[in-house]
């Protein structure tokens, strides 16, 4: 998906709430790189609307702490730091570990073929259309565990994750760039182990599947930011 096809232009009704709805919804799915400056007139002509409700939704996600607000009034995608990103896993692991386990009484066999839909449907889009594939593979990963942290029926952890997976736009856009760049396991592996484990009523293994799920993505970013910056020529001389 082009950065153009990002955003989609809005219609009139409940103008506000569907500026704020797609952007919010292209942050989850990693569409802004991190550290991008989000001009309101730019998004504005993007989405084919005035400038208010624009930056209306800009106050809004700032105030969730999805974008950051700069002294001089700009926004921007917040920049990747080594304390965000461990602190975005370890948070993301203990709730959606929690969702997993409240959910797994819950779900039907019907739920299970569903589960097993979106991931076939997810391995189809990363073997896909390359301009297309960013875009298909995070929705449907996001409509995976969403399928299952549903089932958890708690009302008030849902919005909790929804906050979380806000929050990790940039690092799931970053971690898909160096993905694609290496032979790891198929990004649909521990959907599957998941599943597996669904299926046999095993809590420990399922709740360890999605830990598995959420930290590779994060470890793949860790090792980046832990590698030693190149050495130039200047500085062997000093």
């Amino acid at each position: 998906m082009s950065r153009q096809d990002a955003l989609s232009p809005v219609g009139r009704e409940t103008l506000h709430d569907r500026v704020y709805g797609e952007l919010r919804r292209s942050l989850i799915h990693g569409m802004f790189d991190a550290g991008e400056m989000l001009r309101i007139q730019d998004i504005a002509d993007r989405l084919q609307t005035s400038t208010m409700p624009v930056r209306e939704a800009l106050g809004r996600l700032v105030s969730e702490q999805a974008l950051e607000a700069l002294p001089n009034r700009s926004v921007r995608v917040p920049v990747i730091t080594r304390e965000k990103l461990d602190d975005l896993a370890r948070a993301r692991c203990l709730i959606e570990g929690e969702m997993v386990a409240l959910a797994l009484p819950h779900l039907s066999a019907d739920d299970l073929s569903q589960l097993r839909a979106l991931t076939h449907a997810c391995d189809a889009a990363f073997s896909g259309d390359q301009s297309m594939r960013a875009g298909q593979s995070s929705e449907l990963n996001h409509a995976f565990h969403f399928h299952v942290y549903r089932a958890a029926a708690s009302p008030v952890l849902i919005p909790i994750v929804e906050s979380l997976w806000l929050q990790s736009g940039p690092y799931v856009r970053a971690a898909a760039q160096i993905h694609d760049q290496s032979q790891d396991l198929s990004a649909t592996h521990f959907h599957w182990l998941m599943i597996k484990a669904l299926e046999t009523r095993d809590k420990a293994a399922a709740v360890r599947a999605l830990k598995d799920d959420i930290t590779r993505s994060f470890n793949l970013i860790r090792e980046r930011l832990d590698e030693p910056e190149p050495v130039t020529e200047d500085a062997k001389y000093g």
